[in-house]
């Protein structure tokens, strides 16, 4: 928990923000560890700021995008269709209250939104914030396997045949792109693989095999 506090008291200081870091560190970490998380938790945050360390010197606004990454996923109910939305407003009641400028708060509250449709045209910065988020499809089998199955648990509720269905659809759509990754760095890296991780999901799933 150290690394984490650390990582987030370095950001709020690179912010220039205002009052106790803490506070809202413990706010955010107790929205990752709610129970119905499996995929979506503070391991998620960690990895993706794993991913972002490796492109900071590529992106115009790193502190928007780490902030970003921090919250986008803040708000998490697999039975809500605004998540997002809502992540992006307690980023925005965040640093407000922290005294963050205009400019950072309406960057951060982009950025966030940019991962509901992984839209990467929302802001210079997008694609990269959206590739940091879809690295998890180029991971090894073994991880995509673990990934699969906590998006299941997430989705626990959802009767098998109409979870399979959906998660082809998703899964298909990102096939059918002429490239996963926006941005030629993660592209370089996890395109491949990902390919190969979604399509024998997508064919897994077309036999009715649930992960």
């Amino acid at each position: 928990m150290n690394s984490v506090s650390d990582k987030w008291s370095d950001l709020w200081l690179t912010a220039g923000l205002r009052g106790d870091p803490l506070r809202w560190l413990r706010q955010l970490t107790n929205a990752y560890s709610e129970p119905h998380r499996h995929y979506h938790t503070l391991r998620h945050v960690t990895d993706c700021l794993a991913e972002f360390d490796a492109v900071r010197h590529l992106v115009r606004q790193p502190v928007a995008i780490e902030m970003a990454i921090w919250f986008h996923d803040a708000v998490y109910d697999t039975h809500a269709p605004d998540n997002e939305e809502r992540s992006a407003e307690l980023s925005s009641q965040c640093l407000s209250e922290a005294g963050a400028s205009v400019g950072l708060i309406e960057t951060v509250k982009r950025l966030v939104l940019a991962t509901k449709n992984h839209d990467a045209s929302m802001n210079a910065d997008a694609p990269l914030m959206v590739d940091v988020d879809l690295t998890i499809l180029g991971q090894s089998q073994e991880r995509f396997h673990e990934y699969e199955v906590q998006i299941r648990q997430e989705y626990v509720w959802v009767p098998e045949a109409v979870f399979a269905a959906r998660r082809a659809e998703i899964l298909g759509r990102f096939l059918a792109r002429d490239r996963i990754y926006a941005t030629n760095w993660f592209s370089g890296i996890y395109e491949e693989r990902a390919r190969d991780n979604l399509g024998n999901s997508l064919g897994k799933l077309r036999k009715g095999d649930i992960p």
